[in-house]
């Protein structure tokens, strides 16, 4: 061949040469992505925008743990993640945290989100949080102290004045006090008739020794059907309870009789006001009362005041109806709204009864045996 025709030659082969190699690229382009093709469509999973993604993440993670399987199992890791980053692959079977993590996370976060994901690979099996408690990992919130919103202030010399106040009559340590109350002053209007009853003490002296008179009596149809007098002295032998010694004059019924007294009162457990008193009269006669009494507070200013008195007798006395044994036992409910603390009216239910010998001498009389009425009444004090 003449050298032009060699020079020829030549110039044709380098033309069809870069041909060529486009053709067999473009080829094996083909070939590759037919072979994705596959892939997804043996998964079935056409309609995953990741599709290709994951099988080109999947066979390098699967190249790079199969070169160092051998060798470290959480090595291929690292190099398997920054792939799965590069590749935006939310698949990867190895790294639980890329599925979240690489779609909200571009370019220098999702390398980030990567290296984190290493680092939880790089932890020991036994220092990974349970993950079948769903409280693993997060740390428990500390219950603060309770802590009073307003602080009780200290009482000063100020706030102790305005809760104490003097008294009016001058309650001081060893003067002479005194007070006179009427627990009840009443009246009602019955079936028997109408009628009217009283029950009042008064006492003057000091903390431990004190003068007292007591009264109480009953009216009815016009006439005063009972009433009686005592004056006793007081000596306080506990802080609550008084020892009593004194006389009483009855005054009604029937002849008028004096007895000497001894007896004690003041204030039981629970609050309950108790008082008992024994009497010695003439001709041997001997008899004895007691009265229980409680204050229940519904409001500020309502009070409820149940109250039970019982009488008894050492023997028959008949000038004034009185048989031996329980005599007469009454039971009263009182309600009173306390206008002052010194002044209350008061609506109340009173039942009366009387046993053995003194109902025996009220049925000769013609009078009831039982008794209930309505009372309507003050109590006050000064």
């Amino acid at each position: 061949m003449s050298r032009a025709g060699t020079t020829l030659a030549l110039a044709i082969a380098l033309a069809l040469a870069p041909a060529a190699a486009m053709a067999q690229e473009t080829h094996a382009h083909h070939r590759h992505h037919g072979e994705g093709e596959e892939t997804t469509a043996s998964r079935g999973d056409t309609d995953t925008p990741h599709a290709g993604h994951e099988a080109h993440a999947g066979n390098a993670g699967r190249n790079v743990q199969d070169d160092h399987a051998g060798h470290d199992p959480h090595a291929g890791h690292g190099t398997q993640a920054a792939s799965a980053a590069d590749a935006h692959d939310p698949h990867d079977a190895h790294d639980p945290h890329g599925v979240h993590e690489s779609h909200g996370l571009h370019g220098a976060q999702a390398s980030h989100a990567a290296r984190d994901a290493n680092a939880g690979h790089a932890m020991d099996a036994a220092d990974r949080p349970d993950t079948t408690d769903p409280h693993a990992g997060h740390p428990m919130p500390q219950a603060a102290p309770l802590e009073p919103s307003e602080p009780i202030p200290v009482p000063t010399d100020a706030d102790r004045a305005a809760a104490f106040p003097p008294l009016a009559h001058a309650h001081a340590h060893g003067g002479i006090h005194s007070l006179v109350r009427f627990n009840r002053f009443e009246a009602w209007d019955a079936d028997p008739g109408r009628g009217q009853a009283w029950e009042g003490k008064a006492w003057i002296g000091g903390d431990v020794d004190r003068l007292w008179l007591r009264s109480e009596g009953e009216r009815e149809h016009g006439r005063t059907g009972s009433a009686d007098l005592e004056v006793l002295y007081g000596h306080g032998v506990s802080a609550w309870w008084d020892l009593l010694v004194g006389v009483r004059h009855d005054f009604k019924p029937g002849p008028s009789q004096s007895w000497a007294a001894i007896g004690v009162q003041g204030m039981a457990p629970y609050k309950f006001e108790v008082s008992v008193t024994a009497y010695l009269g003439e001709h041997a006669h001997s008899a004895l009362r007691a009265e229980v009494e409680y204050e229940l507070p519904l409001t500020r200013r309502l009070v409820l005041q149940p109250l039970v008195e019982v009488e008894l007798h050492g023997r028959n006395d008949p000038r004034r109806g009185i048989g031996s044994g329980l005599s007469t036992a009454e039971a009263g409910l009182r309600l009173r709204y306390e206008l002052d603390r010194r002044f209350a009216p008061y609506l109340g239910l009173v039942h009366e009864r009387a046993f053995g010998g003194t109902a025996g001498h009220r049925r000769s009389e013609g009078e009831p045996v039982r008794d209930s009425r309505w009372v309507v009444g003050v109590r006050w004090w000064f």
